[in-house]
């Protein structure tokens, strides 16, 4: 028997997605970012400094910050104070890596952004919700400096997604929520750009393997995925 989606989705459908811009008064940028039951808010910070490492070298730097609010899961997180979980370090390290593939640092200057990913609602795909909305954010935030005339052209020279795929029952699925998200013998997470380069993949055998064939669908799936949330960011990002 076929795996039956709970909300009644198609396969290769994207849970409802919307970004909410401007969602907090101080942040250069900042996006409520909803897919399905996920909420993550997303803000960015623009300093003119960079880290030591790229002084004088006249480019820019981008970092990024991920953590699960305490009431973001049906128990209650624990907050993460001078030691990081390894989860979230790693969920991080791949959002800022996703979010400077967008950047051309000389154009940025010597400045640095950093982006908050703030989980306010958990449903699985945060890191991948983080990323797609953290772009919306880190959009608004270069616009403000545009507009401001500290820069004289924007430095964002690639748009990027990012979702998930998962295998239920040697099938594909788009965009697993949480019940799906634990029950899948695969998960992967993909990463592209508006060409549809891939920026990075994550995929993970929770239980035996899986083929080559297999693969290449959830490829195709996270393709389709990825395309239509790139047109939801062009669509979010319209006066």
């Amino acid at each position: 028997m076929t795996w039956q989606r709970l909300d009644r989705r198609l396969p290769d459908q994207l849970r409802p997605v919307s970004f909410e811009r401007r969602f907090t008064k101080f942040a250069a940028g900042s996006v409520l970012a909803r897919c399905g039951e996920t909420q993550v808010l997303c803000t960015v910070t623009i300093q003119p400094k960079v880290p030591r490492f790229l002084v004088g070298k006249g480019q820019g730097w981008l970092t990024a910050e991920y953590r699960m609010l305490p009431g973001a899961t049906p128990e209650r997180q624990e907050r993460e104070f001078l030691k990081l979980s390894g989860r979230t370090q790693e969920i991080q390290r791949l959002i800022g890596r996703s979010l400077r593939s967008t950047l051309d640092m000389e154009a940025l200057g010597e400045r640095t952004i950093t982006i908050d990913a703030d989980v306010l609602q958990a449903d699985a795909g945060t890191r991948t919700t983080s990323i797609t909305g953290g772009f919306v954010a880190l959009q608004d935030a270069i616009d403000q400096l545009l507009k401001q005339g500290e820069l004289e052209r924007s430095p964002i020279v690639h748009q990027v997604a990012a979702v998930s795929v998962g295998l239920i029952e040697g099938k594909p699925f788009l965009d697993l929520d949480y019940t799906e998200d634990v029950t899948a013998e695969v998960d992967c997470n993909v990463v592209m750009n508006e060409s549809l380069n891939l920026i990075e993949v994550q995929g993970t055998a929770e239980s035996g393997s899986f083929s080559r064939t297999q693969l290449d669908q959830i490829m195709n799936f996270a393709e389709k995925g990825i395309q239509e949330l790139l047109e939801l960011q062009r669509q979010a990002h319209q006066p």
